[in-house]
């Protein structure tokens, strides 16, 4: 296929409008539940007080606000693509932000900024109290105000929602590729999404994988969650494809998350993650993806994603075959063999990257923890 080609079959998937909104218009579809911002997305992007203060002096002051991303669903609603933050700070400005459970969360109350810092302690409106509201006319400033809306309407293919939200995400973005993965998951499944949350909360699962406090935040748990679940029993010709390591996983979990693909591999693949992680957390436990010293006979040192891929990989991909202590006990030497592996030492090292070390050690994995 020539360029020209493959340009016009990428551009057929996508059909798109855009005009601008007023304030007020986005503030109706809102409240007649035409606009859907996810409430459930809210964990993922968190705008400060101050942040959100300086979005409202933005618009109070005529500073033009960056477009939003929205799609268009079968039913016509349009879900919010990019621009959830900026929509969620004018709709709790006006006090008609609801939270998961559709109940209202109180007005938001403004702080002083560089330019107007009579904002401090004002509302949109406070009953009969003008002093501590921001006042009728700069209520109908707001409302009148328009934002730029990028519209991919319901024909155009449903990968390109994601694509495009990953794209609006990505480089640059205060998201860490998890948290991008996660949104889209939710887009994509809810409930896919809400099962790899459970699966990170097993506790075999925590007790063989110590995470530091910034990899907590940065949804890593989750990530090695997905990591499992992708590798597991993936293709050796599959993984010889991989290349950038998070739009890979990305790609595969959102096609394993599509409701059919879920619904026919969710028994199974939660079997088989909770049979590694128990056999594990009863031959290692927090030694589990740790170096081990061969000189020194001990374990050393903090999680390392190197450990976790052939070990966790490979056990789960003979998961069905692990039973009682005996196997707990024979899981220990072969981990503790893997340190003396001169194909793994290899392909584990500094300046390894991603791609080389996962064709070589996923099927390394597979070999050494074969029944």
């Amino acid at each position: 296929m020539s360029l020209d080609e493959e340009i016009s079959a990428r551009r057929a998937e996508v059909r798109s409008d855009g005009y601008p909104m007023s304030i007020g218009e986005l503030i109706n579809l809102y409240r007649d539940n035409e606009l859907d911002i996810h409430p459930e997305f809210q964990r993922f992007f968190r705008w400060s007080e101050e942040q959100k203060s300086r979005l409202v002096e933005s618009i109070l002051l005529g500073i033009p606000i960056p477009s939003i991303f929205v799609s268009q669903r079968d039913d016509g609603v349009w879900d919010v693509i990019d621009g959830l933050q900026r929509l969620s700070t004018i709709f709790e400005l006006v006090g008609i932000l609801k939270d998961q459970k559709g109940e209202e969360l109180p007005p938001l109350t403004l702080k002083k900024t560089r330019y107007l810092p009579s904002l401090e302690g004002k509302k949109w409106e406070n009953g009969t109290d003008e002093t501590s509201s921001i006042g009728t006319t700069n209520r109908l400033v707001v409302r009148r105000s328009k934002i730029d809306v990028k519209i991919m309407l319901r024909e155009s293919s449903e990968s390109s929602k994601y694509e495009l939200f990953q794209r609006l995400n990505t480089g640059g973005s205060p998201l860490s590729d998890q948290e991008v993965r996660n949104v889209i998951l939710i887009m994509v499944n809810a409930d896919a999404y809400r099962w790899i949350e459970d699966l990170a909360e097993d506790e075999n699962f925590q007790s063989c994988v110590a995470l530091s406090d910034r990899m907590l935040s940065e949804q890593f748990n989750l990530e090695l969650v997905t990591r499992f679940l992708v590798f597991r029993q993936l293709g050796e010709e599959d993984i010889k494809q991989v290349g950038d390591i998070g739009e890979f996983l990305t790609e595969r979990i959102t096609q394993l998350a599509e409701p059919r693909s879920f619904k026919r591999i969710r028994k199974t693949e939660e079997k088989a993650f909770r049979s590694t992680f128990r056999c594990l957390a009863e031959s290692l436990g927090e030694h589990s993806f740790r170096r081990f010293d061969t000189t020194r006979d001990k374990y050393r040192g903090g999680f390392l994603i190197s450990a976790f891929e052939p070990i966790a990989f490979g056990i789960g991909y003979h998961a069905d075959s692990y039973h009682g202590e005996t196997d707990s006990l024979e899981m220990g030497k072969r981990v503790r063999a893997l340190w003396s592996n001169q194909k793994f030492l290899d392909n584990s090292g500094m300046g390894v990257n991603t791609r080389v070390r996962l064709r070589s050690n996923v099927p390394l994995g597979r070999e050494l923890f074969a029944v």
